[in-house]
C-alpha cells in the first residue's frame, strides 16, 4: 500500500502517555468475553455501557507522561493517521452525492485503558467506535493480535481495521446507529441479527473507501488479498471455532467469515455506499 507519513494530527487524540487504574468497565462480562470481543473489534458499543452519557469525552485521568514508542509502533501510528485522514477525505466527497454532509470523527490512541463517553475502553476489547463522542478508539497493540493470532498481516489489513471503524461513524451520520438501537430495544429477539447487519454494513463501507484507494492507485499487489484475509479472519464462526471448538450461528454479532468478506468485497468493487444496504433482506 502506497501511503505517506507525517499526516495531519488535528483529529487525533494521543493518550498513550496517560496511565490510569483498571477499575470499572463496560460490563461486558469479564475476561473470557472480553477476549472474544477483542477478536471481533469490540462489543456492543451502540448502547453505551456506563461512564459519561452526555456526548462529551470523559478524561482518562491519572498521570500523563511523554509518549515513547518503538519504531514499529510509530509506523502503526503513522499508518493509522494516514488511513483516518484519507478515509475522511473520501467520505467528505462521497456522502454529499447522496444528500448527506460528512463530519470528521476523532481517533484516540491509548495504551491499556482510557475513558470514552461509552464507558471505560480497554485494550482487550479491541478497536471500537463510540457514537456518543464520535471517536474511534484503538490500542495499537491490537495489530499484534491481528498478525500473530489471525495471520492477517500487511498494511492494507491494518487499514481495513481503521476503515471499518470509520464505517461505523458514517452509520452514525446517516442515523443507522440510532435506528438499529431502537429496533434492538423493541425487538430484543433480533438484537444479534441486527448487530450482524450493522457490522457487515461497516465492512462494506470500509470497502467503499478501499475502492477509492484502488482508483487512485494507492494499492499494491497483494493488498486486496491482505484486507480480505483480515475480514475473513475475524468472522464469528472462525473465532468461535478457535475459542470454543464449536459454531453457534444464533449467537453471531459480527457475521461469518464468508459474510464479512462478501460485504467488504461488495463495497470494494462498487465504490457505492448504496450497495451496502445489509438491512434490505438477504446477507
Amino acid at each position: 500500500m502506497r501511503w505517506t507519513r507525517g499526516g495531519s494530527m488535528k483529529n487525533v487524540d494521543d493518550r498513550r502517555g496517560q496511565r490510569m487504574g483498571m477499575g470499572g468497565g463496560l460490563g461486558l462480562g469479564g475476561g473470557v468475553i472480553g477476549l472474544i470481543l477483542a477478536l471481533i473489534f469490540g462489543g456492543d458499543i451502540l448502547g453505551g455501557g456506563g461512564g459519561a452519557t452526555d456526548g462529551t469525552t470523559a478524561t482518562a485521568g491519572g498521570d500523563v507522561a511523554p509518549v515513547s514508542e518503538t519504531a514499529e509502533e510509530a509506523e502503526r501510528r503513522e499508518l493509522s493517521v494516514f488511513v483516518l485522514n484519507d478515509a475522511q477525505e473520501v467520505w467528505g466527497r462521497v456522502l454529499p452525492k447522496y444528500g448527506d454532509q460528512y463530519r470528521d470523527a476523532k481517533l484516540v490512541l491509548f495504551r491499556e485503558a482510557t475513558q470514552s463517553a461509552c464507558g471505560l475502553g480497554q485494550a482487550g476489547m479491541g478497536p471500537f467506535y463510540c457514537p456518543l463522542d464520535e471517536r474511534v478508539y484503538i490500542d495499537l497493540s491490537f495489530f499484534d493480535e491481528l498478525q500473530n493470532r489471525f495471520r492477517a498481516s500487511g498494511d492494507f489489513a491494518q487499514a481495513y481495521v481503521i476503515a471499518h471503524e470509520i464505517g461505523h461513524h458514517v452509520q452514525q451520520i446517516l442515523g443507522v446507529n440510532n435506528r438499529v438501537r431502537q429496533m434492538q430495544q423493541s425487538r430484543p429477539g433480533e438484537a444479534n441479527e441486527l448487530s450482524v447487519r450493522l457490522e457487515l454494513q461497516a465492512d462494506c463501507f470500509a470497502g467503499v473507501w478501499g475502492n477509492s484507494t484502488s482508483q487512485r492507485r494507492i494499492l499494491e499487489e497483494g493488498d486486496v488479498e491482505d484486507a480480505l484475509n483480515a475480514a475473513g479472519a475475524i468472522g464469528d464462526d472462525r473465532i468461535q471455532r478457535q475459542t470454543t471448538g464449536s459454531v453457534r450461528p444464533e449467537s453471531f454479532t459480527h457475521g461469518s467469515s464468508a459474510q464479512r468478506v462478501s460485504w467488504f468485497r461488495r463495497g470494494l468493487e462498487s465504490g457505492n455506499p448504496e450497495s451496502c444496504d445489509t438491512f434490505a433482506g438477504g446477507r
